[in-house]
This record gives C-alpha cells, sequence and structure tokens, in this order.
C-alpha cells in the first residue's frame, strides 16, 4: 500500500490530508495518510480561544470572502450555516497622535476615484496634486517584478504613499514596500496603468470585483475559526493522525523516504507533504545545497495581545472598527482592531473587545519582545488609554506571541521559491513544498496549496500504481 506522510497539521496540511480522504472514500486511492503534527492541537495559525463570553482568535482572524467564494469547501463540510462576515465600517489611521479617517472609497490606501483623493484628511494639497502624476504619466519601465513602492511612489507621489498607503498595505503584507513586488502584492495595479492608463482610473473602472456579495470582505465562523480545523479534522477518518509528536528528521532511501518522528517511531512514505514552515523544512532535510535558497527566505515576527472590558462597546468612536498607526508615534502597537464591533459572534453581550498588534516590522519590537506577560499587558493598556482615552482595567486578555513564523514576501521571494521547487523535483521526488511560506499566506491561499499538494500526489500514486501492475 502507498503511504503519503503530511507533516504539518496546520490549515496546509488539513487540506491536503482531506483533499487525499476525499479520494480514499470515493474508492480512487489505496493509500495509507499519516498526519504528523508537532502542537497537541491541530491548525497551526488558527486557533479560536473561548473564554468568559469572548472568542478570541490567537493567530489568524478571518478569510477573505471573495478568495474563498469560488470553493465548495464550506458546503462540503457543512459550515456555511455558521458563516459570520464582518460589520462594515470606518478605518481610522493613527497619525500625527490622533485618529484621522482612511478614506471609505479606497483599496489598502489607494484612491479609487479622484473624489477620493480630494476629500482625503490625511493627504496636503501640494501631495494631492503630486498624486495627480498618475493621470498623464505613462509606464514605460515597471514590469511585475519591480517593488509595488517604488511603482507607487512614482505614479502617486511620496506624501500619499507614506501618509496613506504604506501603513495600510505594509499591514496587510508585513514587510517594506520597497522589498514586496508587484507579483507577490498588487499585480493587477500594472495591469491598470498600463490598460487605462492611471492606477486611480484603473481601480474605479473595477472597483466592484473588490467588493464581497452577499456580506463583508471577510467571513468567520460563529465559533470562531477553529470550528473551519475542527470540522475538517472530523472528516479525515482514514488518515492516521499524530498530534504531539514531530519530525526529527527525514532522509532519502532509494524510492522512499524515512521520517524519524520525536518519539523514536519510524515512518516510512513513498511521498511527502512538507506543509511546515521554510525554517522547519531546511532543518528537517539538512541539504547543504538547498539550505542557501531557504536562507534567503524571510520571516517576520508579531505579538497579539487582546483586551476585554465589561463595558459597552459603544464607548468607541461611532462606526469605527479599528486604526493603524503610522511611522513617528507615541503607541508601540502597529494596530488595533475593535474586535467586538467588527465581529459581533466575538462578544455576545457587545461589550468591548480589542486586538493590538505588535509587529518586528516597528523599531521598539526588540525591547517589546524580552518583555514578560504582564509588562506587555501594561504596554497594551497604555496604547490604549492613549488612542481611546480607555483606562479601565480588562476582565480578560489572551497574549500571543509568534516569534519567525510570519512569512514576509520580499522582492526575491517567487525566484527563489521557484528555484526550490526546481531543486526538489530532482533531489526529492514525490516531495512537495506546500503553505504559507511559499504561494500565499492567508487561509484560502493555503488550502490552495494544500488541495494542489495532496492532487499532485494523488496523481503521482496513481500512475505509481498503475506502472507497478
Amino acid at each position: 500500500m502507498t503511504t503519503i506522510a503530511i507533516i504539518g497539521g496546520g490549515i496546509t496540511g488539513l487540506t491536503a490530508a482531506y483533499t487525499l480522504q476525499k479520494r480514499i472514500s470515493a474508492g480512487e486511492l489505496d493509500a495509507e495518510i499519516v498526519l504528523i503534527e508537532g502542537q497537541q492541537e491541530l491548525g497551526g495559525k488558527i486557533r479560536s480561544l473561548r473564554k468568559q463570553g469572548y472568542i478570541m482568535e490567537t493567530g489568524a482572524d478571518s478569510i477573505v470572502s471573495r478568495k474563498v467564494g469560488g470553493m465548495p469547501i464550506l458546503d462540503e463540510l457543512g459550515l456555511k450555516e455558521d458563516v459570520v462576515y464582518n460589520a462594515t465600517g470606518k478605518s481610522y489611521l493613527y497619525i500625527d497622535n490622533e485618529l484621522k479617517l482612511i478614506p471609505e472609497d479606497t483599496l489598502f490606501g489607494i484612491p479609487l476615484s479622484i473624489e477620493s483623493l480630494v476629500r482625503s484628511e490625511l493627504i496636503s494639497a501640494e501631495g494631492k496634486v503630486a498624486a495627480l502624476k498618475d493621470l498623464y504619466t505613462p509606464n514605460e519601465t515597471f514590469t511585475k517584478n519591480d517593488s509595488v513602492g517604488s511603482f507607487l511612489t512614482y505614479f502617486l507621489g511620496e506624501e500619499l504613499v507614506a501618509r496613506q498607503i504604506a501603513p495600510v498595505l505594509s499591514g496587510v503584507y508585513s514587510g517594506s514596500l520597497n522589498e514586496l513586488t508587484l507579483a507577490s502584492t498588487m499585480p493587477y495595479l500594472l495591469d491598470y496603468k498600463n490598460e487605462y492608463g492611471s492606477i486611480i482610473r484603473g481601480l474605479e473602472a473595477n472597483k466592484e470585483k473588490f467588493k464581497s456579495s452577499g456580506g463583508g470582505k471577510f467571513l468567520s465562523f460563529a465559533r470562531g475559526l477553529s470550528q473551519l480545523v475542527e470540522r475538517m479534522a472530523e472528516r479525515i477518518p482514514d488518515v492516521s493522525v499524530r498530534k504531539g509528536t514531530s519530525v526529527s528528521s527525514m532522509k532519502r532511501s532509494g524510492n522512499r523516504y524515512e521520517l524519524v518522528l520525536s518519539n523514536g517511531e519510524l515512518v516510512t512514505a513513498d511521498y511527502v507533504v512538507l506543509a511546515v514552515l521554510h525554517t522547519h523544512a531546511a532543518k528537517l532535510l539538512n541539504d547543504r545545497l538547498l539550505d542557501e535558497a531557504f536562507a534567503e527566505m524571510a520571516t517576520g515576527s508579531l505579538i497579539s495581545v487582546y483586551l476585554g472590558y465589561d463595558v459597552s462597546d459603544d464607548i468607541l468612536p461611532q462606526d469605527g472598527t479599528g486604526f493603524i498607526v503610522t511611522g513617528d508615534s507615541d503607541l508601540k502597537c502597529s494596530a488595533c482592531t475593535w474586535t467586538s464591533r467588527k465581529w459581533a459572534h466575538t462578544s455576545a453581550e457587545r461589550r468591548l473587545l480589542m486586538r493590538l498588534f505588535y509587529k518586528s516590522a516597528s523599531p521598539v519590537y526588540a525591547e517589546l519582545s524580552k518583555l514578560p506577560e504582564v509588562q506587555l499587558l501594561q504596554v497594551a493598556r497604555e496604547d490604549i488609554e492613549r488612542s481611546l482615552g480607555i483606562s479601565d482595567a480588562p476582565v480578560v486578555y489572551a497574549i500571543t506571541r509568534w516569534e519567525e513564523t510570519m512569512p514576509v514576501y520580499h522582492i526575491r521571494h517567487h525566484e527563489i521559491v521557484k528555484r526550490l521547487e526546481e531543486d526538489f523535483q530532482h533531489r526529492y521526488p514525490g516531495v512537495v513544498l506546500a503553505g504559507c511560506s511559499y504561494h500565499g499566506v492567508g487561509i484560502p491561499d493555503c488550502m490552495l496549496s494544500g488541495e494542489r499538494a495532496g492532487n499532485l500526489l494523488f496523481e503521482l500514486a496513481s500512475v505509481a500504481s498503475k506502472t507497478s501492475s
């Protein structure tokens, strides 16, 4: 019997297992599937903490609606009835040590119309005039391999990018805009520039594409994102799941692979899905010919702090859902989501729940990362008091540290991934790299990566089975 090992029980590995399980259930695949997860719980960066009437997502907090729209998996898992959407509302920037609205008619801070640019309270008159260069300057040199920062700055001006776009876009993609390519962030911006002669005009003509139908732009589930993990785990009965056991080493042995587990067990597999961070994959393989490529990939860190208060979230600015912090600031956090306002299901009685993000891109992160939990809690409380004037003591809190686990797609990322995948085809045939380190950090991207890995190994196993018979 064919053995397929999946290393990593996050959403990527689970989706790969679920994809292969469907083949087994349909009688299309005769194989033993082994899913190995080092933690005691499946889900990776998806974990919903349910405490004192609050739901707190210690990792990822939502799914982009338009990305999951074409995926049948929510129907297959019976989760459609539990889907909840984010409440729409106004987003703010904490800039010049006060909250200012991000213009509503924008995409990641980029104006979707000339009117939006004109109405912005974040940009000076000179900055708005500089942004109009986009309307009459053709693109003659930029490609999708260029940085999104240099592209936007050239056509829209330094002020608009620095004060309105960069704080939002950098927050989404966890990196400096000058280190992120158009290809890895918003490749369609270049298409719009070339087709319409203007980034703004192109976005205005296509703005309906960025509006989700039937709800908000993001979705979750009534009991938190962990419902997705829990339901998927229920639907893989033929998969042997090993939790609390990591893979210590992996080496090729003829046409198969030997995996030594932390408990001393040896698993021999015909095919392997490496659904772990690239740093973990590099350690498992210990292959000096691949180490250089793995080392060129980048990661960032994040500290997440939830604060729950026994007061109504009506205390927040009307219709607001959170803010992003710009460069020079008296706050230490990078952003703050007003969770109970944005996600009604997270606090049934609409008691105030907020989440603060402290990212490694911040110059104060190195200092913060060394603080014990009690001092981090105090830092978060001070940030809330400075920004919102709330000095109450929280009745519940949750602090999660994600050290060097957040992939950052710098300007050479796709080139490195392509090289790695080509090397794997020759050095490790039947081993597939999958997950957020390679082809997208969002939950739908990771699920698609896991699905592709599962389908690829099904095809390889099917061909091998026909050849041997």
